[in-house]
């Protein structure tokens, strides 16, 4: 009897404890796939996509200073629905949540300013609106308005950005019209768009020290439901805005071993014109490598780069621009401002981005 009632019990609490998982489980799998075929609708695709798994808005650029020195800028937002307890009526159960990183690189300073947030969504505090680019965490902001410019706002302790960006260009769907492969099953794969070439201008810097700066942004907007493949330990991505008036985005998802699991490269002409680049033409060589004091990632910050029939080094605007973000997504990246290096002339300026050197990057 006693052996009867102890593992009656035990099955008990076996049920106990796999009923939330399975819940979880059958939660995690109600995201909706990510699937060729879908074609981009805006302004409405420029808005949150609060059913899906992941979404950003990517934001970084080149600024030359009124006082006549080159800087570098990141402002990112993301959002995350963890898809759990969502039948919760609570305004505060957290079906949505909200994460900023925003960045200064300044040569002057020797190392990469940055700060982040994170938030839950609700009571008008922090917010990622469908239908069109709007989103906040308090006074940390990116805003599209009517007339399709953008303005970014970040009032952060070290840095003040107050930007508009008007683009010049219509957004770029990457990959199959959208559909961003991100490894070699299907699902691997995100919604993605870039609006390269945007104009800036705008004032850095707070009261005393506030000066006007101008110069050229990229914007990345991206949505999904799928992790990266299981044997991915991060990528290495580039955005360039070409001083023709093209641009050029590339990026490789690595392996432990370093090697590339998945590679992507397409070209925007000045002429608008897409030109896509086979993965087999698409190389990475580092040239140099930077080790980071504070974290011991070291990482290949300076890079030569084959796309297609182009040819050239990418060089940072300093070695250290490393982001440490563990107090808000949990992840630590270098994200730098650099130059395409052709021969001896400057053929561009973007941002390279590279994930998973401190430790696996987990999505």
């Amino acid at each position: 009897m006693r052996l009867r009632r102890g593992a009656r019990w035990l099955a008990l609490l076996a049920a106990l404890w796999l009923a939330p998982l399975t819940a979880v489980q059958a939660d995690r799998a109600a995201y909706p796939a990510v699937s060729p075929g879908r074609p981009m609708s805006f302004p409405g695709d420029h808005g949150a996509h609060p059913q899906y798994r992941l979404e950003w808005w990517y934001v970084t650029g080149w600024l030359q200073g009124s006082r006549g020195q080159p800087l570098g800028f990141q402002v990112t937002f993301f959002r995350s629905r963890p898809n759990i307890g969502e039948a919760n009526p609570s305004r505060f159960a957290a079906s949505q949540l909200l994460f900023a990183h925003a960045a200064l690189s300044d040569p002057a300073q020797g190392h990469l300013i940055h700060e982040q947030r994170s938030a839950r969504a609700g009571f008008g505090l922090a917010e990622a609106a469908s239908g069109n680019a709007d989103v906040h965490i308090g006074d940390w902001s990116l805003l599209r308005h009517g007339d399709e410019s953008y303005r970014v706002r970040i009032r952060g302790r070290e840095m003040q950005f107050d930007l508009k960006l008007v683009p010049t260009q219509p957004p770029w769907p990457q990959g199959d019209g959208g559909y961003s492969r991100k490894g070699r099953v299907a699902g691997e794969a995100s919604y993605y768009y870039s609006q390269p070439q945007l104009r800036v201008s705008g004032t850095l810097g707070g009261e005393g020290q506030r000066q006007e700066v101008q110069g050229r942004a990229w914007l990345d907007h991206e949505w999904s439901s799928s992790p990266l493949p299981a044997a991915a330990v991060g990528w290495d991505w580039l955005g360039i805005n070409l001083d023709d008036g093209g641009a050029l985005m590339a990026f490789r998802i690595r392996d432990g071993a370093g090697r590339a699991l998945w590679s992507y490269a397409s070209r925007r002409r000045s002429d608008g014109r897409g030109v896509a680049i086979a993965a087999g033409e698409l190389s990475l060589v580092p040239l140099r490598r930077w080790r980071s004091a504070r974290t011991g990632a070291e990482y290949p910050v300076a890079l030569h780069v084959v796309a297609g029939d182009m040819a050239f080094d990418l060089l940072p605007l300093q070695d250290d621009q490393e982001l440490d973000a563990r107090a808000s997504t949990g992840n630590v990246y270098w994200e730098g401002a650099v130059s395409a290096v052709s021969g001896n002339r400057t053929i561009g300026r973007g941002y390279l981005e590279l994930t998973g050197y401190f430790r696996p990057l987990k999505l």
